[in-house]
């Protein structure tokens, strides 16, 4: 017996290629839900729920998976801190992967961000993370940007909050503070997502950068966490513990 798998926001771009990607995977589409319709008889009807739609549906939809007993997968971006709290409260009911990103690349990438940053002092390397996305895109700095940061966070022993955030710079903003890291956010065309992590210091240069030319890379990585999910212990995952990094 196959999986029955449930897509939230199923009319979008990304709900048609998530509907693709679970025929591929030999999966059932138990059904999806468009904008406005209730999600808690999809959650009925599937074995598990893949929502990309947006951060102001993510705690009624991880309500609704721990209410239902569903296991989810959360790519939504740009999430506040109440609406993870409230996601983070669900997973003690039911197993989440929440991510930031779901590309397997991007995962690789931000493991090498945590461990470079242990390895490169904020008092001599400045960090600095630029992202690139399609005009469309309505959060800012991206989800992919900020888990980077939090990366480069942690590899320094500190979190992203106590670190200190520049963004935005404009006129005389005085000398850029040390330890703080950097972000710059651009939008134009159809860029699928372009990230670059630049440590900086004043005898060298280090750059990293992810691109992604398909959005079918996310979809493909969503449907195998909603796989991988099958069994497990409630808990809040993310794509490292999917992939076996974590």
């Amino acid at each position: 017996m196959t999986i029955r798998i449930g897509i939230a926001g199923i009319a979008g771009r990304m709900g048609q290629l998530l509907a693709e990607e679970v025929a591929a995977a030999g999966a059932t589409l138990a059904g999806g839900t468009r904008r406005g319709e209730d999600v808690a008889q999809l959650f009925a009807a599937s074995q598990v729920v893949i929502d990309f739609t947006h951060a102001s549906t993510a705690e009624a939809h991880a309500a609704a998976a721990a209410s239902t007993g569903r296991p989810l997968v959360l790519g939504s971006s740009g999430l506040n801190a109440a609406q993870e709290a409230a996601v983070a409260a669900a997973a003690r009911h039911v197993p989440i992967v929440y991510a930031a990103n779901f590309a397997p690349g991007v995962n690789l990438f931000l493991a090498v961000a945590e461990r470079m940053a242990a390895a490169l002092p904020a008092e001599s390397y400045d960090a600095e993370i630029v992202e690139m996305h399609h005009r469309q895109k309505v959060d800012a700095p991206s989800g992919t940007a900020v888990a980077l940061g939090r990366a480069v966070a942690r590899g320094r022993g500190t979190t992203l909050e106590e670190a200190g955030i520049e963004s935005g710079r404009d006129g005389h903003t005085g000398a850029r503070k040390t330890g703080a890291i950097g972000f710059a956010a651009l939008r134009g065309g159809q860029v699928v997502g372009e990230h670059t992590l630049v440590f900086a210091a004043g005898s060298e240069q280090i750059s990293l950068t992810h691109r992604s030319f398909d959005r079918r890379v996310y979809a493909t990585g969503a449907v195998r966490a909603a796989l991988w999910l099958q069994g497990r212990a409630p808990g809040l995952y993310d794509m490292k513990h999917v992939l076996g990094m974590g």
